[in-house]
């Protein structure tokens, strides 16, 4: 039977830490298995449902975050929509990106 999928917005948190789990291990076996696309891809739903269990209100506009898995990369974030931080990197080339609040690392 098909069970529609819900929206990570519709789930309670201990919905998110499931689904993060699941999406967990379905990575670890794609990896394993040399399934280097899939991996990739379940990493970033992992990186999404994990924004919704944060508070966007913490994340603020004209701060500078570090970028999580990307050592020496720093993010300003320009305004907020959501779960997501629109703005760019600082040694970038300048272009406008969102980024979900979960691989955004406040600075010490």
């Amino acid at each position: 039977m098909y069970q529609q999928e819900r929206r990570y917005s519709e789930m309670t948190e201990h919905e998110l830490r499931q689904e993060i789990a699941d999406l967990k291990e379905k990575a670890r076996k794609a990896e394993q298995m040399g399934m280097v696309n899939e991996f990739a891809v379940l990493e970033r739903k992992v990186q999404m449902a994990r924004a919704y269990l944060l508070n966007p209100d913490s994340f603020k506009p004209g701060d500078i975050y570090q970028i999580e898995g990307d050592p020496g990369q720093y993010f300003k974030i320009d305004y907020m929509n959501g779960v997501f931080a629109w703005g760019y990197r600082l040694k970038g080339d300048g272009k406008e990106e969102a980024l979900p609040i979960s691989v955004l690392t406040p600075l010490k």
